[in-house]
């Protein structure tokens, strides 16, 4: 099979963890860009690279590029494409644009004028046409306009790839899946100590620490990709690399353990966590983290999204102060990342961060930020004395 050039979209601050990913599961030529990593693979590759990563959100599939000046070179460049390789006339498609352009200004008008292009096409050559289906297309395509430059991909995904698969049941503020795993690989999590989300809402931080942990492929659980669609689909070849993918899980030893103060979001926790087929790794009880203290022993790392003022209401200079109270009156040996969008809050937590690293939350700027708790003070770790 040969090579060709992918692409796959993540989230800002995500780019250096996704090439990392990509070189450890043999992609070749691999670039880093803005929101994006590029590399190459054949189709097997690009079955498991929407199978096993983490911090992707889709992978595209670039099949031409031209330089789009206005509407009517839009449209031939459109037509340049011999659409009947991707598609036949009782099939369904539809397009998503983004554009950064002076000669474009509505996404809306490129997915229309391209949508034109190949349906004249097809009308042309066939005499029928294949129509739009916005919600379950048998082929997706990705135009993508920067200044003139225009690429045209298939997009290998579909839906985007933080639908996992196993999350059912969401309670207010969720987090997004690739926004979590990018947090845990962030955060150094590799699964070599016990692990403690102590605000786990619907318990997307717990599922991606275990799968983490076990080597789990990130989207072994979700229903389908949108290459499943295509016309040079390989059903047994799919198996293979899900057969090969599931060899590589390994042993986990320690504990995941999280905590919500909500009955309801303990609930919806525990079924996600089963709907992922994951609760021999996670334990998950209704507590109030500021009630709590460490129970495991040796070092613990802890990852959490903490409610903030923007979606719930609380006060938050009491809340971040009671956090850094709980964390260094009640979990030595600990090292305790979380992400806010409330960057003022930091400052009520009363400890110094030893990390703090510039993310997005949905539309909001945030920091994932880290601090160390010592066995014993600061000073005793460093000068023991006797």
């Amino acid at each position: 099979m040969e090579n060709f050039k992918m692409v796959a979209k993540t989230f800002f601050g995500f780019e250096e963890i996704l090439v990392k990913e990509l070189q450890q599961l043999g992609a070749q030529d691999v670039e880093i860009g803005t929101r994006a990593v590029s590399f190459k693979g054949d189709k097997g590759f690009m079955y498991k690279a929407n199978l096993s990563l983490r911090t992707a959100l889709k992978i595209l599939k670039p099949i031409y590029q031209f330089r789009a000046f206005n509407d009517q070179s839009l449209y031939k460049g459109i037509q340049g494409i011999d659409w009947s390789k991707y598609l036949n006339a009782s099939q369904t498609f539809v397009i998503d644009t983004t554009i950064h352009s002076d000669n474009f200004k509505h996404s809306q008008f490129v997915s229309q004028k391209a949508k034109d292009a190949i349906v004249d096409q097809f009308r042309e050559k066939f005499g029928q046409r294949p129509s739009i289906d916005k919600d379950f297309p048998d082929l997706r395509i990705n135009i993508h306009i920067d200044r003139d430059q225009c690429t045209v991909s298939l997009d290998t995904s579909g839906a985007s790839l933080h639908h996992r698969g196993y999350r059912s049941a969401t309670n207010i503020a969720p987090i997004n899946e690739v926004l979590a795993a990018g947090m845990l690989l962030l955060s150094g999590w590799d699964g070599s100590s016990d692990f403690l989300d102590p605000m786990c809402g619907s318990g997307t931080i717990l599922a991606e620490a275990a799968m983490i942990a076990c080597n789990i492929p990130a989207n072994i659980n979700r229903k389908e990709f949108a290459f499943e669609k295509w016309n040079d689909w390989d059903n047994d070849l799919f198996d293979q690399i899900i057969d090969s993918l599931m060899k590589r899980t390994k042993e986990f030893h320690y504990k995941i353990i999280g905590y919500d103060k909500a009955p309801s979001a303990v609930n919806k926790a525990k079924d996600n966590i089963v709907n992922a087929n994951l609760e021999d790794y996670v334990t998950i009880s209704q507590a109030n983290f500021f009630d709590t203290q460490k129970e495991t022993v040796g070092p613990l790392h802890m990852v959490f999204n903490p409610p903030y003022g923007e979606r719930l209401d609380i006060d938050l200079e009491r809340f971040y102060r009671e956090l850094g109270d709980t964390l260094k009156n009640n979990y030595p040996n600990t090292n305790a990342w979380f992400i806010t969008a409330n960057l003022e809050a930091l400052k009520f937590v009363g400890l110094r961060p030893s990390r703090k690293i510039k993310l997005f939350n949905g539309s909001l700027e945030a920091r994932l930020v880290k601090y160390e708790m010592y066995e014993g003070s600061k000073r005793t770790k460093f000068n023991p004395r006797d």
